[in-house]
């Protein structure tokens, strides 16, 4: 069986783990309704969903030192299918955080194992690769909010019985091409999971200050979208709506960024993409009209969707095979965590009485300096990882 074909698969499965994540953020005004809690509350159940992706990433790093990259991607779909059955059946919110939470671990599973077995499968183009595999991912960001509009003319939980059915189904085939391909075995080396890690401390504590600081900000930022939006006096469906052009401004910038991520030095191009991701955020905080909020909708997009596929390639292109899936695990992992509470931080501050404008604005003043620090750090040759097709310093 072709690799093309177990890869196909696996990206009809992180369309399917992300969707779940991500599905949340237009839900958060039904939450509120539905359960009657505040912004705080609401804000943490989104949190819980991304600490759940962040939860099981050393652990599941650990199983691959143990079990196959296709029996731990075969798990987290299992997972994710009872996740969606849970939410869909939540009568209240503990059971609903319990749900989210479970569906977080699902993707976070899957990440682990998914991402090293795309950059294993096809070794010599891993950033195109993972460009593909994180626009199937993206897809599922842009479908998310116009499923939940269509899934409101019944009931919001439709679309998690529906998730539950096709993550089942989609698992099995992946179990089915996997059987029948021939797979690498360049991850065969990796059963120290303790030492591996130990041994790429200074690439993972880049990688996760970096992109999960970053990735903070952008949580708070897209879980709020809407209600932000609202504030600045949008009609809600237009409010809406602007998460699907968000998210769809993603899907081109993770093919391009895919392939950019090959042939540029990986720490410069990173620096250069969250750059002009603040710039975006300091766009968004200033616009005022709907054609101005659209176009500042698409910088943020396409910036912060560029990070993820050059961040994957700067960590898995420069690990090496008998470390890779160890360390990609713990800088997940963090990367994770340090991001999960974007979100909470953010309905916290807004709960409180601080402008959606002055919560943006102050994170876009924080990851300026952040650039900058790793700009100077990059200059005197601090920031670990190689640049692209060179060695890793």
């Amino acid at each position: 069986m072709s690799r093309t074909r177990l890869f196909g698969s696996l990206c009809a499965l992180v369309f399917l783990v992300n969707f779940a994540r991500v599905v949340f953020a237009p839900l958060v005004g039904e939450f509120i309704g539905e359960f009657g809690i505040g912004e705080g509350t609401a804000g943490l159940i989104v949190t819980l969903a991304w600490l759940g992706s962040a939860a099981p990433r050393i652990p599941a790093g650990w199983a691959l030192t143990r079990f196959s990259r296709q029996f731990v991607v075969l798990a987290s779909g299992a997972v994710v299918t009872l996740g969606a059955l849970g939410v869909a059946l939540a009568p209240g919110v503990p059971t609903l955080m319990l749900a989210a939470f479970a569906v977080g671990c699902a993707s976070g599973v899957y990440f682990v194992a998914a991402n090293p077995l795309v950059a294993e499968l096809f070794p010599t183009r891993v950033g195109r690769v993972m460009g593909v595999h994180g626009m199937a991912s993206q897809l599922a960001a842009v479908a998310a909010a116009p499923v939940v509009t269509v899934a409101l003319w019944y009931d919001w939980r439709v679309a998690f019985y529906g998730l539950a059915a096709v993550a089942a189904a989609t698992t099995l085939v992946f179990v089915a091409l996997a059987n029948r391909t021939d797979l690498p075995d360049a991850g065969a080396s990796d059963t120290d999971f303790a030492g591996g890690a130990r041994g790429e401390w200074k690439i993972i504590l880049a990688g996760v200050v970096l992109m999960g600081l970053t990735s903070f900000v952008w949580q708070g930022l897209f879980n709020f979208y809407e209600l932000y939006m609202i504030d600045k006096g949008l009609p809600t469906a237009t409010a809406r709506n602007l998460l699907t052009v968000i998210f769809a401004a993603g899907v081109p910038a993770f093919l391009v960024s895919g392939d950019l991520a090959d042939r540029l030095p990986h720490v410069p191009y990173l620096l250069g993409i969250v750059s002009t991701f603040v710039v975006g955020v300091v766009f968004v905080v200033f616009s005022s009209g709907l054609v101005v909020v659209v176009a500042a909708s698409v910088v943020v997009g396409f910036a912060i969707h560029m990070l993820f596929p050059a961040g994957d390639t700067y960590l898995l292109a420069s690990l090496p095979d008998e470390s890779r899936a160890s360390a990609y695990a713990v800088f997940s992992a963090g990367m994770m965590s340090a991001q999960a509470a974007g979100s909470w931080v953010v309905g916290e501050a807004v709960e409180a009485g601080v402008s959606y404008d002055a919560v943006f604005l102050a994170l876009a003043g924080g990851l300026t300096v952040l650039v900058a620090a790793y700009a100077v750090l990059d200059r005197a040759g601090r920031v670990p990882g190689g640049a692209a097709g060179g060695p890793t310093t």
